[in-house]
């Protein structure tokens, strides 16, 4: 039986936690470390820095920013599709969701019909794209008719939905992300190596290799934890996982306080111990999973973007803080671009933890953070149990 603190060492370092940061981040840490943790969620929410930025930063320290994104976008070894949601993935694994660009519906959701009714204008875009190259959807033409069901949501226009719904079914792929974060599509086949797009695994094949993925990631996780690493069924994750374990790529294991068996990946690191001092996005996979987070670190983790102001508990845009095999800490965070400041909203220690023990480690990644983003100073307000200490230093 694995302990709790086994079980969160073993997660911490498969997750790129369990060593120091390196003095001087290389393209090559960068790379190591998306294939680590792959899928890299994408999100475009800029209050402090679009999550995908935050990711690397919270297990490498300061990088390029450019740098991730010639890593990404310019070097063939990554590419888009929705994984855990929207996300960055390596080429090799994009075959791996042919079942799901084939059966999943279309996003946006409901747009099939949509589709089938504008099929002329819809493979229009592809001869263009086909004939142009990558193009974004501001560059294709209006629709011969007006279609405005998508103007004012997500997707925007209907020429952006159509190259989503094209991007789901792994027809087009992402060639590019624009400064202003826009895609730009290109054919598939263009983008993804022939020995990636040529294949065409079974899906219980595909779901046992995610899985193995998922495990890989987690190092050790339950059923459900790796089920949703790559949003599978929880049934046919429970089918592929008892298949890894017969093929002994897997270990069942119990841990500690878990109601679950766990499933132990064969290479995982058992570190004696892990010195990490990193905040953390609200869509780093670490705590994506939150009974997964809860069940590790006893932590509570909810993402209050979308709750009320008034019914807010810790913050808009709150980042728990990693110190050593602990989370000790949140902020809620802001970069004020316009006053070049770091705005810390709100502070907390966790119930248990010594303000002062926290206040000073906390500090110190705060303004490694403030160098990162740019910014000239930082500005801590009175609100959460940690503001005081911090104030103070």
């Amino acid at each position: 039986m694995l302990s709790t603190l086994e079980a969160r060492r073993i997660a911490l370092a498969a997750q790129g936690f369990g060593k120091p940061r390196p003095a001087r981040v290389t393209a090559a840490h960068l790379d190591a470390t998306v294939r680590r943790i792959a899928p890299l969620q994408l999100d475009f929410v800029n209050v402090l820095m679009p999550a995908h930025y935050l990711i690397p930063f919270s297990r490498l320290g300061p990088y390029s920013r450019p740098a991730l994104h010639s890593l990404l976008y310019a070097h063939g070894g990554f590419t888009e599709q929705w994984a855990h949601e929207a996300a960055v993935i390596p080429v090799e694994t994009w075959p791996l969701l042919k079942h799901r660009m084939a059966e999943h519906s279309l996003r946006p959701r409901g747009f099939e019909t949509v589709l089938k009714e504008h099929r002329a204008y819809a493979e229009a875009v592809i001869s263009a794209i086909t004939e142009r190259g990558p193009l974004a959807a501001s560059a294709l033409p209006e629709p011969p008719e007006a279609v405005a069901a998508f103007r004012g949501t997500w997707i925007g226009t209907f020429q952006r939905a159509v190259l989503e719904a094209f991007f789901g079914q792994g027809r087009l792929a992402s060639a590019n992300r624009l400064p202003n974060f826009v895609r730009s599509y290109d054919l598939a086949e263009r983008r993804i190596p022939v020995a990636h797009h040529g294949l065409a695994p079974s899906r219980a094949e595909a779901v046992r290799a995610l899985l193995l993925k998922a495990a890989g990631a987690h190092g050790v996780g339950t059923a459900h934890d790796l089920a949703d690493y790559y949003r599978l069924s929880l049934s046919e994750a429970r089918a592929g996982l008892e298949e890894l374990v017969r093929q002994r790529q897997l270990e069942l294991v119990s841990v500690e306080g878990w109601r679950e068996a766990g499933y132990l990946h064969p290479l995982a690191a058992r570190p004696r111990s892990v010195r990490a001092c990193s905040l953390l996005s609200p869509f780093d996979p670490l705590v994506w999973f939150r009974p997964r987070t809860k069940r590790l670190f006893g932590f509570d983790y909810t993402i209050e973007i979308y709750t009320p102001a008034a019914k807010r508990k810790f913050g808009y845009y709150v980042l728990p803080f990693l110190q050593g095999e602990r989370l000790t800490g949140r902020v809620d965070l802001k970069a004020d671009r316009g006053a070049g400041t770091l705005r810390v909203l709100a502070a907390y220690h966790e119930a248990g933890e010594d303000p002062d023990f926290v206040a000073g480690p906390l500090l110190a990644e705060l303004d490694t953070l403030r160098r990162w983003l740019g910014l000239a100073r930082m500005e801590v307000e009175d609100k959460g149990n940690l503001a005081t200490e911090l104030m103070r230093r």
